[in-house]
């Protein structure tokens, strides 16, 4: 296997896996509800309906990374839902550690970085944008 098509197997693992467990969230939205959110953003002076970015984020952008279509916005939707994500629900762990050792927020952590490398990789050869795609 060449190093290119060793790199952009590497990218389609990457949106795959991301896209897959960030979606898995977003369709426990879809089937659930937002209220949660809601009442978390109304407890910070946030209205509510930015709650609906939640579906954005975990619903579309999940999307886009798997079908490697504007994969880089994608990724970029994703790291700002796990921005807000560890800001609202989440920043009082920021500084913790595990039973286990390992950061508090290492999911989230790993979900961020992994969309800030995908902005910068792109979707590689193996999505529907192909290699030179718009936005890939």
């Amino acid at each position: 296997m060449s190093s290119t098509s060793c790199d952009d197997l590497g990218r389609l693992i990457m949106r795959l896996a991301l896209g897959i467990f960030i979606l898995m969230h977003g369709l426990s939205k879809l089937f659930n509800g937002i209220g949660g959110i809601e009442s978390m953003l109304n407890a910070h002076g946030l209205p509510a309906f930015f709650a609906w970015g939640a579906y954005i984020g975990e619903v579309v952008a999940p999307v886009l990374l798997i079908l490697g279509i504007y994969a880089r916005l994608g990724a970029l939707l994703v790291a700002i839902n796990m921005v807000v994500a560890i800001l609202l629900a989440h920043s009082h762990q920021l500084f913790m550690i595990s039973g286990s050792g390992g950061w508090q927020l290492e999911l989230q952590g790993m979900f961020l970085f992994t969309a800030i490398a995908l902005i910068c990789l792109g979707a590689g050869a193996y999505s529907l944008g192909g290699r030179n795609g718009r936005w890939n």
